[in-house]
């Protein structure tokens, strides 16, 4: 075995191939490193993250990479590209005749951003930056070797280098890129060898070759959650021109690093081939948008970001310690920035799926179905008896390739309407594109769990494939005429619509009336109020916007200016008494949950919740005079609060979960607050009467079994 101690190599006895880097302070005792704190062990979730650069998963990943980490649970991080950028390991000026005399020195960058990482990372695990990793190389694929790092005092976390060579430009069209190996603009992309590390020859890697290297991880590591980038991410409004660009390179030019939205691509390639093998437990994915966050308002409070800024100031080497590698401990071209220079990027974590909270809803027999998303296929659980708690195994639904939630709708008749949004890969003769689509209640099946028909695309308002990738996730409610209206956000950042009568024979795409241009966010929401007339509710980065229809089942136009204060994007709407709305939103910078209300023709700020942190959609709902919340705080619990006539404290209890909670009303007129873990299985607690209030409102959460929290932590 060969130990990097303090930039020197000592020759021991362990097999050929491993590697221990050690830190400083463990180059005397050999296997000893830092101090560390014990990791805590979980077996039943674990944690893939696909990322194309050393730092993205830093950026824009956490906190839910660090709370994935400290849960004991594997981790795995899979970096496709070595991001060696031009080699100059600086913080000066890309301008400046210093930086400009400064060699080009590429495998040293990598292995200091593979330092940085680590440094990182161990912090999050261990509490020690310096706690040693064992380095080894490793085959996925024959004739193809990797890096693989393992956090020695917490096996469960490792790293995965590729070292494929990066586009070196955030958009300018390179063949020699992830970008130009997906498209078909070169057969092969090399990789390079980071200075003094295991692998000590290149390689090269076909389109093919990518895609069967990350099934291959999928399948060592069979995680119950998949991490990505963003692989939708919103356009530029004004759009560079590069010249001589092929035609197969040509494109839409975003807001993101090319590598980022291409990693993204991959991953999903390999997700479709993986979902087609057989595996031992479903897959959810969740993807995170990148560089976009610079052009959005800040989702987290100071103290989460604040902590975030900790890991990636270690990362950028901003103590300037040395780690015993000379190459390098960081990446100087962040330093400590990453609470100045790139704090829109440190204060923000945002899921490209903003979420619903209509994914539960009532059968006619009084039990709850819920709906996700497990191996890109529609799951329902449900009660096994109405109040229970208790689940069923999930029952796949249909569906292939959806993305990030299923909103679920129900009609007059009880049936159930299911919608989502896929991706649709490319192939010979078959553009990649997105679209929406929904399933609708045939039936029961066995054990009298909703039954649905096979899927109906609705296409996108954008006809043009590469537009309707930035098509949005739908909302759906049904009117009391029985027409279904689903919309969108649109490419042009615009809301559109389509109506079926009893959510059929769709019309066309049609877009909602606006004065001026809009530049929405995703995570618009719609309900219908106690009068029957539609609301539907977006957010820009200044205001939130109304739309109202005229009267049961008619148009809908533009409510006037609701002149309320800038939120974080993804909104919830409530109907109360008397034709009134309720909305809960987030503030920006501080993640306090506000609570607006529409009363007569105008809204107006009504509460502010006390304090939880965290971030993400909230889940409303309205029983009678009783306020029901649930959402997100800041260790990652779904926390939850009810309140006579506005928002109540927030119980101490919380729950680990992913996504956004479903809220429902069950049988006996209680709210009803259902989650889904990491390990895919559903929780829940409710009411104790549709009246109850207060901190002591709610029963104990229940796992899917019906067993309490209480007794799980006992």
């Amino acid at each position: 075995m060969l130990q990097v101690a303090g930039g020197g190599l000592v020759v021991g006895a362990a097999g050929v191939g491993a590697w221990q880097w050690l830190a400083p302070e463990t180059t005397r005792n050999g296997t000893e490193g830092a101090p560390v704190r014990a990791a805590k062990a979980s077996v039943s979730e674990s944690f893939l993250h696909v990322i194309a650069h050393p730092d993205d998963s830093l950026y824009f990943m956490n906190p839910e990479l660090e709370q994935s980490i400290v849960s004991g649970a594997p981790s795995v991080t899979v970096c496709l590209t070595g991001g060696e950028s031009d080699g100059r390991n600086t913080g000066l000026p890309g301008n400046s005749p210093e930086y400009k005399r400064m060699p080009e020195k590429r495998p040293e960058f990598v292995r200091a951003r593979i330092n940085g990482f680590r440094a990182a990372t161990a912090q999050m695990a261990t509490g020690s930056s310096l706690s040693p990793w064992d380095v080894e190389s490793l085959r996925l694929l024959s004739g193809l070797e990797v890096e693989l790092h393992t956090l020695r005092a917490a096996p469960h976390v490792q790293l995965i280098f590729l070292e494929l060579i990066e586009a070196r430009a955030l958009r300018n069209p390179h063949k020699d890129s992830l970008r130009g190996l997906w498209l078909g603009a070169t057969p092969r992309l090399t990789t390079l060898v980071p200075a003094g590390g295991p692998v000590t020859r290149t390689f090269q890697y076909t389109r093919q070759q990518v895609i069967d290297t990350l099934v291959a991880v999928l399948e060592r590591y069979q995680p119950t959650v998949v991490r990505t980038l963003d692989p939708n991410p919103a356009h530029l409004p004004k759009q560079p021109e590069y010249r001589d660009v092929p035609p197969v390179l040509d494109g839409i030019y975003s807001r993101d690093h090319q590598d980022h939205t291409t990693s993204a691509f991959f991953a999903q390639a390999a997700l479709a081939e993986y979902w087609g093998r057989k595996h031992s437990r479903p897959t959810a994915v969740e993807s995170y948008l990148g560089y976009e966050v610079g052009a959005l308002p800040s989702n987290l409070d100071k103290a989460t970001t604040d902590r975030k800024v900790t890991f990636l100031d270690l990362y950028g080497w901003g103590d300037g310690k040395s780690c015993g590698d000379p190459a390098g401990c960081g990446d100087r071209k962040v330093g400590k920035t990453s609470g100045g220079k790139y704090h829109t990027w440190s204060s923000n974590c945002r899921h490209r799926a903003p979420g619903t909270t209509r994914w539960v809803q009532p059968l006619p027999d009084g039990r709850l179905a819920a709906f996700s998303i497990l191996d890109g296929a529609a799951q329902c659980w449900t009660e096994q008896k109405a109040g229970s708690g208790i689940w069923s195994a999930p029952v796949n639904v249909g569906g292939s390739m959806l993305e990030g939630q299923i909103q679920a709708v129900r009609h007059g008749d009880g049936k159930l309407q299911l919608f989502s949004i896929r991706t649709v890969l490319p192939q010979q003769g078959r553009a990649h594109r997105r679209e929406v689509v929904t399933a609708l209640q045939t039936g029961t099946g066995p054990g009298g769990s909703p039954a649905f028909g096979s899927w109906e695309a609705l296409g996108s308002p954008d006809e043009d494939p590469r537009r309707s990738m930035e098509t949005g996730y739908p909302v759906a409610v049904v009117a009391k005429d029985g027409a279904v209206h689903v919309l969108v956000r649109t490419f042009d950042g615009g809301v559109s619509v389509r109506r079926g009568p009893g959510g059929k024979d769709f019309s066309g795409w049609a877009a909602l009336p606006a004065a001026g241009e809009l530049k929405l966010q995703d995570g618009l929401d719609a309900a219908l109020d106690s009068e029957g007339r539609i609301h539907v509710v977006a957010a820009d980065t200044k205001t939130v916007h109304h739309w109202i229809s005229e009267g049961e089942g008619g148009a809908l136009r533009q409510a006037g200016p609701t002149r309320l204060p800038a939120t974080t994007g993804p909104l919830s709407l409530a109907p109360l008494s008397g034709g009134g709305m309720r909305m809960a939103v987030r503030q920006p910078n501080t993640s306090r949950i506000i609570i607006a209300d529409r009363l007569g023709d105008s809204w107006r700020v009504t509460s502010e919740c006390p304090t939880i942190s965290g971030y993400g959609r909230v889940a409303l709902a309205q029983t009678g005079n009783v306020t029901v919340l649930a959402a997100r705080d800041g260790k990652g619990l779904a926390r939850l609060s009810a309140g006579s006539g506005r928002p109540g404290p927030w119980q101490d209890e919380g729950i680990p979960h992913r996504a956004t909670p479903g809220m429902t009303e069950d049988a006996k007129g209680r709210a009803v607050a259902v989650v889904l873990g990491m390990d895919n299985r559903l929780s829940s607690a409710r009411l104790k009467d549709s009246g109850t209030t207060g901190k002591s409102a709610f029963t104990d959460w229940l796992s899917h079994d019906g067993t309490a929290q209480s007794d799980l932590q006992s």
